[in-house]
């Protein structure tokens, strides 16, 4: 089966058989990666963290790192060796340091999947080692992805083509990227391969060129080549054929005319994060437009970053996007004195009429 999608919009650009059910082999280790960014995310872990090596999770077999049971290592490093070598021992261990247990790191991998909308989901482990009624699809591995995708610390082990990975005993144990799109396909900086006899070979990776990124999934691919073949001509196909225009930058001031009220200055400086793009065709002949819904009036203090209102990129008369409008510089609140002073000073300019 096989998915493409537009990142930015989650615009599908080529699907076959997306919602099958199959098992995905190491593809479920972007799971695991996810959830390990996120408890990272809200503060409940850190790269810098030691992590104690169990004996279960020191004679894992598969992908490995070879860890010795009872030796420690920093979850980054961990972590760096599933996403560059998929080492299943690295992923049972941060699996047991999170949640005490790899079965309730697996209850929390599902429950994490319904969140994410994944319908057509089961883990069972997480490493996507053979076991029974494990199973994902296409369109699934592309949401679980799409959320690893969004911690910058993932591009930055995706992209690691070689290194070796050290044991505290002194030891080391070279690892390679097991995606080897990362070194030969212009524009990919990441992704996760997946192997078993029984889910044959499997892709989730991603690219990105002029501004825009899109996620291709392959599973159940005859080898290793064919595999990669198929995601590159996926990402050739997107890139040829589509653009993310971009409509209105962000941090640029966006015009307006709110009042403001009770403040040093009568007016504020508007702006969006994020770039409003829109995703089209080629040369397609399309009606795009950006329009704001802003209030009349806004009450002071403002500070930078408050959400006043919405920008929306508008496709062919359908709203397609929207992103919050945010004040760009802070306005006070108009004290007392202030209020004074401006009176005074209108008292001084009646006067000289």
């Amino acid at each position: 089966s096989a998915y493409l999608v537009d990142y930015a919009t989650g615009e599908v650009l080529y699907k076959r058989n997306e919602n099958e059910k199959l098992p995905i082999a190491s593809m479920v280790k972007i799971m695991t990666a996810n959830l390990t960014l996120e408890a990272i995310e809200r503060g409940e872990l850190s790269l810098d963290d030691d992590v104690t090596v169990s004996e279960n999770a020191a004679r894992m077999g598969g992908s490995q790192v070879f860890l010795d049971a009872n030796s420690v290592h920093k979850v980054g490093d961990l972590l760096r060796s599933v996403i560059v070598a998929s080492a299943n021992d690295s992923c049972v261990a941060l699996a047991e340091h999170i949640s005490g247990s790899v079965e309730g790191f697996v209850n929390v991998m599902n429950t994490r999947a319904k969140e994410l909308g994944m319908q057509n989901t089961h883990f069972v482990n997480c490493t996507g080692l053979p076991a029974p009624n494990g199973y994902s699809c296409a369109k699934d591995c592309v949401a679980m992805f799409s959320a690893l995708i969004k911690h910058p610390v993932f591009f930055e082990y995706a992209k690691v083509w070689m290194e070796d990975f050290k044991h505290p005993s002194g030891r080391t144990t070279s690892i390679s990227n097991t995606n080897k799109l990362v070194k030969f396909y212009n524009g990919c900086d990441g992704g996760k391969t997946g192997f078993t006899n029984e889910a044959k070979f499997c892709l989730t990776a991603t690219a990105k060129r002029n501004d825009m990124r899109v996620i291709a999934v392959v599973i159940g691919a005859d080898s290793s080549k064919n595999r990669n073949a198929a995601v590159s001509q996926m990402f050739d196909y997107a890139f040829a054929n589509f653009e993310n225009r971009v409509l209105q930058k962000a941090n640029e001031p966006i015009p307006n005319d709110v009042e403001i009220v009770g403040g040093k200055q009568k007016s504020v400086l508007l702006t969006i994060e994020k770039d409003l793009t829109a995703f089209a065709k080629k040369n397609e002949n399309v009606d795009l437009q950006v329009k704001f819904d802003l209030p009349s009036r806004l009450k002071a203090p403002l500070k930078v970053g408050d959400a006043v209102g919405k920008a929306y990129v508008v496709k062919n008369g359908v709203v397609v996007k929207e992103e919050p409008v945010i004040v760009k510089e802070a306005v006070d609140k108009r004290s007392f004195f202030d209020a004074i002073k401006d009176a005074t000073k209108n008292w001084g300019i009646q006067a000289a009429k």
